[in-house]
């Protein structure tokens, strides 16, 4: 065992085979598994009901290197952003989100994004790599507290829609959803948690084979092909029908409600023929709609909807289609924060730190 092997990426078994060969018995395996995910302890040297020797043979066998945010924003609207820099010149984002009676962590899973989709800054960035499990837990573990600290009330919702494309790095993502609803763990339920995805349509069959317990979202933002073509590249590979294909399979094996995530881009995707493309398509499965307010990023060639649009959008799949649909409202822009906007502007990826 090199002393550069990440013990968070073993389970727990793995653990107790881990315990074992430094000769200790099995059922520290399951200490050690609480300390790691229950309590989430940084330092070997805190398990603090594991013998001396152990810790220390844990020490130079294993590293233990959980994130640590350096840099936190607060918004005038409570929204807080996170920089977690990763290594020397990577750096991920997370959002806390405030509204009412819920306390929403938006996390990252992958530093930067191949997907390069044209509305997002995020894929503006190149991909520099996956996220472990661990460091995205680490994530919800800050946010957690975060929203304590801040606002006096627990962490309620988990969405994977921060930096990078959560079914691009699907074992991580999937151990850390073991993780946050598993014990030891955080123990939330996977009903409180969603994966985001701009639509790879081989892994939302594959998320439909483990029969996952989450809830899945769509970032469709275009419900024709060619329109969608023009602003997610994804779609060029996993076109619309192979996607209601996946979506449908997905829902037979979950029997999951889908979310479709739908920003609304002035001029290009809010009228009501685009309302009309929307609703043909979400009628795949059992599904609600969520309209995002789109926050223009640098050099931006979109701008957002006018408020009329959107009301009128809104009311067409509502009256008409007797879709469920929300509009969220844009939060944390003056921290850079709202949706699409994670672009690692701090001093962490910048070089400055």
């Amino acid at each position: 065992m090199a002393a550069t092997h990440d013990i968070r990426s073993l389970d727990d078994q793995g653990l107790q085979d881990a315990a074992v060969q430094l000769g200790q018995p099995a059922f520290r395996g399951k200490q050690l598994a609480d300390w790691l995910w229950s309590k989430g302890v940084g330092r070997f040297d805190d398990m603090t009901n594991l013998p001396l020797g152990f810790r220390e043979s844990l020490g130079r066998a294993f590293s233990l290197t959980p994130i640590v945010a350096e840099e936190e924003q607060v918004s005038v609207d409570g929204t807080v952003k996170c920089a977690f820099p990763i290594e020397t010149g990577k750096v991920v984002e997370g959002v806390l989100i405030p509204a009412k009676d819920r306390m929403t962590a938006c996390i990252s899973s992958q530093v930067g994004c191949s997907l390069s989709c044209a509305f997002c800054a995020t894929g503006r960035l190149k991909l520099l790599r996956n996220l472990t499990a661990g460091e995205i837990v680490d994530q919800v573990r800050h946010i957690a507290a975060l929203a304590e600290r801040h606002h006096g009330h627990r962490l309620t919702n988990i969405v994977y829609m921060g930096m990078g494309e959560p079914l691009l790095n699907y074992r991580n993502v999937i151990q850390s959803v073991e993780r946050i609803t598993g014990t030891p763990g955080l123990g939330m339920s996977p009903k409180r948690i969603t994966v985001s995805t701009a639509g790879i349509a081989k892994m939302i069959r594959k998320l439909g084979d483990d029969e996952v317990k989450f809830n899945l979202a769509l970032s469709l933002h275009a419900a024709e092909d060619d329109k969608r073509n023009r602003i997610m590249e994804i779609n060029e590979t996993n076109d619309l029908a192979s996607l209601r294909d996946a979506l449908m399979y997905f829902h037979d094996r979950t029997g999951t409600r889908v979310t479709f995530e739908y920003i609304l881009l002035g001029g290009f995707n809010d009228d009501l023929d685009d309302a009309r493309d929307l609703a043909r398509f979400a009628s795949c499965v059992p599904c609600k709609v969520n309209l995002i307010e789109y926050n223009p990023i640098d050099d931006a060639s979109f701008s957002k909807a006018d408020p009329e649009r959107t009301d009128a959008f809104k009311a067409l799949l509502e009256d008409k289609f007797n879709m469920v649909v929300n509009v969220r409202r844009s939060r944390g822009e003056d921290i850079d924060a709202a949706c699409g906007q994670l672009a690692n502007k701090n001093k962490f990826a910048r070089g400055e730190a």
